[in-house]
C-alpha cells in the first residue's frame, strides 16, 4: 500500500485536508461502517485531496478497524492518511500514554493532535495548568515528530480563546510550531467567527508567531466557507473541510466551494489536473454512501446550482450563458438546467427543448404555443420544472401534431376494502385498448396506486414487455394551496425508472388516484418513448 500519495500530490506549499471520516461523521444522522469509510476514502483520494483524516484510532474498535484496512486495502493515489488524536495527558509522558501509542500504531504517515488553546478550557476541562498544557503540547509533537511522523496541531476553541487570552493563546500556536508542528491550525470550534474577524486573528497571530497556520470553521454562523476564504486571504495555507459540509451541529466548511473558488477564482492549485471536473460525481456519491439525499440547491455541485427558471435569464443565456452563471458548470461537472414554468418565456422553450433535443427550427408559433399550454397547465396546478418527462410529453404533443399514444384508456377503478381485522384490501380494475385489443385487467396491491400499477402492468407487458423494466421510485402528494377540505386539488409527482436513468412525471386532479392515474400514463408513454416504441394509437 502507498500511504503517503507522493507521486502525484499537487505541491506541499498547500493543503486541501479532508475531515469527513471523523469531524463529518459526527453530523446527526450519520453513522458510517467501516466499509462505508474506505468506500469515502477512496472517492476523496480520487478527486485529489491531499489529506484524509481517518479518525481516532484507540478511542474506539472502528477507528482502529478502519486504519487496519486501509493499510491493506487503498493504495492512495493522491492523499496522505492522517490519524487524530489528543496531546498525552498531564503529569504524563508521551512515549508512555497508551493514545499515543496507538497513534504510532494506527501506522498513519501524518498524525492531528487537538489540544486546549483556550485558558479556561485548560483549568476547567484537562484540570492542570497553563503551563503544564503547553509541556503536553510540546512532548507529544516532539515524541511523534521522533517516531517519523509528521505532525499538525488543531488548536480547539482558538478564536474564543484568543478573545479571552490573546497571548496565552498564542504560546500554544508557537510551542507546537518550535516543538516541530508543520502546521498549527487555528479552529472556530464553536463556529461563531465572522471573516472580518478571522482574518484579523489569522494575520496578527501569523506576524506574531511565524508559525505555518491553517483553519478549521464550523458553520453555526453560515460563514464557514467564507471564515475559511478569509483565513487563506490572511495567509493561512492549509484548510479543513468535510464533503457536503458534514458535521456536528449545522456542519463544517463544505470542501467542495472551497476547493472550487480556490481553484477557479484564486486559481490555486490544490487538486491534480482534471480533478475539479469530477467534484459533482464525488459529492453524490459520497452522499449515497452516508445514506443523505444531496442538497439540490448546494453551491457549485447541487442540480439547481445551475438551473434556471425565469424567462429574462433565458433571453440572456440563449445569447450568452455567462451572462447569469458565474462559471461553466462543466468545470465542475455540473450542467445547465433549464426550468418550464408559468415564468417561462420564448427562450426558456425553445432553450428546453435544444436540451431533450427536439429541434423547434425557429418556429415562433408552435414555441408560442407551447408557452401559453404551459401557463395554461400550471394555472391549474401542473408544475413542469419538476416534471420533465411530463414537459417532454407536451412538448412533443404540440411538436408532432398529437400526443403520443401506446393504448386508449376505457375506464379504470381502485376499490379500498376496510375489513373487521382492521386491514386493508386494495384492488384495481383497468380496461384499456392497444393494437386494437381490448385489455382487462385486475390485481391487488400494498394500497390503491400500487394496485393501479399492477394492473396496468398485468394488462400491457404483454404487448410491452418494456414496461417490465419499469419501477416506480418515488412518490409525492401535495394538496395545493387556496383550496381546502377533502374536495381540494391535489399534485402528484411520480419518479419512475428503467435501470438506465430516472424520471418524473405529473398528475393534477380533484382526488389523489386521480392524480396519480395521470402520471403514472405519463410514466409509461414516457417510458415507453424512451425503449424506442413507435406508438399505436
Amino acid at each position: 500500500m502507498t500511504t503517503n500519495g507522493q507521486d502525484t500530490q499537487v505541491d506541499d506549499s498547500f493543503h486541501v485536508f479532508d475531515t469527513t471520516l471523523r469531524d463529518g461523521a459526527q453530523r446527526e444522522g450519520i453513522n458510517l461502517t467501516v466499509a462505508d469509510k474506505l468506500t469515502i476514502a477512496r472517492h476523496l483520494d480520487d478527486f485529489g485531496v491531499g489529506f484524509i483524516e481517518g479518525g481516532w484510532p484507540g478511542a474506539n474498535p472502528r477507528d482502529t478497524e478502519f486504519f487496519a484496512r486501509a493499510q491493506k486495502e487503498i493504495t492512495f493515489r493522491h492523499a496522505q492518511l492522517v490519524a487524530f488524536g489528543a496531546t498525552r495527558r498531564a503529569g504524563g509522558k508521551a512515549a508512555e500514554d497508551p493514545q499515543v501509542r496507538a497513534l504510532v500504531e494506527s501506522g498513519a504517515p501524518v498524525v492531528t493532535l487537538v489540544a486546549k488553546s483556550h485558558d479556561r478550557h485548560v483549568e476547567l476541562a484537562l484540570r492542570t495548568t497553563l503551563e503544564e498544557n503547553l509541556e503536553m503540547v510540546r512532548d507529544t509533537v516532539s515524541y511523534l515528530r521522533e517516531q517519523g511522523r509528521r505532525v499538525f496541531v488543531d488548536c480547539e476553541h482558538f478564536f474564543d480563546g484568543y478573545r479571552a487570552n490573546p497571548e496565552y493563546a498564542k504560546n500554544v500556536v508557537r510551542t507546537a510550531h518550535e516543538a516541530g508542528a508543520d502546521v498549527v491550525i487555528l479552529c472556530d470550534t464553536n463556529g461563531g467567527m465572522l471573516p472580518a474577524q478571522v482574518q484579523a486573528v489569522v494575520s496578527t497571530v501569523l506576524a506574531d508567531t511565524g508559525a505555518r497556520l491553517g483553519i478549521h470553521a464550523q458553520d453555526d454562523t453560515g460563514c464557514a466557507v467564507a471564515n475559511t476564504l478569509a483565513a487563506v486571504d490572511a495567509g493561512a495555507t492549509h484548510v479543513q473541510c468535510t464533503a457536503n459540509g458534514y458535521g456536528e451541529r449545522v456542519g463544517n466548511a463544505n470542501l467542495f466551494p472551497v476547493v472550487a473558488a480556490l481553484e477557479l477564482k484564486y486559481g490555486k492549485r490544490v487538486l491534480p489536473d482534471g480533478a475539479l471536473a469530477d467534484m459533482t460525481r464525488v459529492s453524490h456519491a459520497i452522499a449515497e454512501v452516508v445514506n443523505l439525499t444531496p442538497s439540490t440547491h448546494q453551491p457549485y455541485v447541487g442540480v439547481s446550482a445551475f438551473a434556471h427558471k425565469a424567462g429574462l435569464h433565458a433571453s440572456a443565456i440563449k445569447v450568452d450563458p455567462d451572462l447569469y452563471q458565474h462559471i461553466d458548470p462543466e468545470l465542475v461537472g455540473n450542467t445547465m438546467r433549464m426550468l418550464v414554468s408559468d415564468m417561462a418565456g420564448r427562450a426558456s422553450i425553445e432553450l428546453k427543448g435544444k436540451e431533450l433535443g427536439i429541434d423547434l427550427g425557429g418556429d415562433r408559433e408552435l414555441v408560442g404555443r407551447v408557452v401559453e399550454r404551459v401557463k395554461e397547465r400550471e394555472l391549474q396546478g401542473y408544475t413542469y420544472e419538476a416534471a420533465d418527462a411530463s414537459f417532454e410529453l407536451l412538448l412533443r404533443a404540440e411538436a408532432e401534431g398529437r400526443a403520443r399514444r401506446y393504448y386508449r384508456t376505457e375506464s379504470w377503478r381502485a376499490i379500498v376494502e376496510d375489513r373487521p381485522d382492521g386491514t386493508h384490501a386494495n384492488e384495481a380494475t383497468v380496461k384499456v385498448w392497444a393494437k386494437g385489443e381490448r385489455i382487462v385487467a385486475t390485481a391487488e396491491g400494498n394500497g390503491p396506486v400500487n394496485a393501479l400499477d399492477r394492473a396496468m402492468r398485468v394488462g400491457l407487458e404483454r404487448i410491452y414487455p418494456q414496461l417490465a423494466k419499469l419501477e416506480l421510485v418515488d412518490y409525492k402528494v401535495r394538496i395545493l394551496e387556496g383550496r381546502h377540505g377533502t374536495g381540494s386539488t391535489t399534485r402528484v409527482l411520480i419518479t419512475t425508472g428503467d435501470g438506465n436513468g430516472e424520471w418524473a412525471t405529473v398528475g393534477v386532479a380533484d382526488n389523489i388516484i386521480a392524480a396519480s392515474w395521470q402520471a403514472l400514463e405519463d410514466a409509461y408513454t414516457y417510458g415507453l418513448l424512451r425503449a424506442g416504441v413507435e406508438p399505436t394509437e
